[in-house]
C-alpha cells in the first residue's frame, strides 16, 4: 500500500509529536463540511490541533495556510469541541515539513 505525500508527512508529524510527549487522540477528523483537522493531540491537559503541511519549500508549505484555511480550522475545531462535549484550553498549531526537516510552530494566530 503506497502512501501519500500528505499521509507521510502526516505519519512524521506523529511520530514527532509523540516524541515531545504528545498523546495523539485523532486523526483526520472530518467535520462535516466544515473541514478536516489532520491531527489531535494534548499535552499537559491542553488540546492542540495541528495542520500539517509539507513541501520541497518552507515558504511554499507556510504560504497554504491561508486565512480562509485558518477560518475553516476555527470552524472545524468548534464542531469539534461541541461534538465531544469537551470544556477544554485548547491552540491551533501547524508542523512544517520541507523534507527531513520539521518545524513546529505553536498557537498560531485565527
Amino acid at each position: 500500500m503506497s502512501l501519500s505525500k500528505g499521509n507521510i508527512a502526516e505519519e512524521k508529524a506523529c511520530e514527532f509529536l509523540k516524541l515531545q510527549g504528545f498523546e495523539i487522540i485523532e486523526k483526520n477528523y472530518y467535520a462535516k463540511k466544515l473541514g478536516e483537522i489532520d491531527i489531535i493531540a494534548k499535552k499537559e491537559n491542553i488540546y492542540h490541533f495541528i495542520e500539517v503541511k509539507s513541501a520541497n519549500e518552507y515558504e511554499i508549505a507556510v504560504n497554504n495556510i491561508s486565512s480562509s484555511k485558518l477560518y475553516k480550522l476555527k470552524r472545524s475545531i468548534s464542531y469539534y469541541l461541541q461534538n465531544k462535549k469537551l470544556d477544554v484550553d485548547y491552540c491551533l498549531d501547524a508542523i512544517i515539513i520541507v523534507e527531513q526537516e520539521i518545524e513546529f510552530l505553536e498557537n498560531i494566530t485565527f
